[in-house]
């Protein structure tokens, strides 16, 4: 399976975490001012900027409320079932998360390659109960491979730290 090129470069990203307290970590930073945000700093919640960075760097138009994790919901095509390389958006307390699938776990769980997990860019399994949307960009609907997701083995709970 080859996987779609915003994949590939949110994976350029893995492991990188955000800086405790006042100083931002610098990639932040530099998504944050490419994207023209108003905010400067890694405490709030971002998500939606990591998606949006990812997606601008590979010349895709990030949704209009891009710093938003819902606001994804309203970009691209909507597509009925998780593939490789979708937007897929979660419900949680206080708002939403956004990130990018890349399979399943063993018990069913979504894997999904995010920033602000754990403040970090990570992969992390879902509880798919959780999932309100995955969106495709609209102009690289030829990239879409419907189909099982690779599955692969992950350890642990399913993620609940996304603020």
């Amino acid at each position: 399976m080859i996987e779609p090129h915003w994949l590939r470069e949110a994976r350029e990203y893995l492991g990188r975490r955000e800086l405790p307290g006042a100083p931002t970590a610098p990639f932040i930073a530099r998504w944050l001012q490419q994207l023209g945000a108003w905010w400067k700093d890694d405490e709030t919640p971002w998500c939606g900027t990591a998606v949006a960075a990812w997606m601008k760097s590979c010349g895709i138009e990030p949704a209009t409320a891009w710093y938003r994790a819902k606001g994804w919901l309203d970009w691209g095509t909507a597509i009925a079932a998780p593939a490789v390389g979708a937007v897929v958006v979660f419900e949680r307390t206080g708002g939403g998360h956004v990130g990018l699938v890349v399979g399943k776990d063993l018990s069913g769980r979504l894997l999904v390659l995010g920033g602000n997990q754990g403040n970090a860019v990570s992969i992390a399994p879902f509880d798919m109960a959780r999932v309100v949307g995955y969106r495709w960009p609209a102009d690289q609907m030829a990239l879409l491979q419907p189909g099982p997701l690779p599955v692969t083995l992950a350890a642990g709970p399913a993620s609940s730290n996304e603020a």
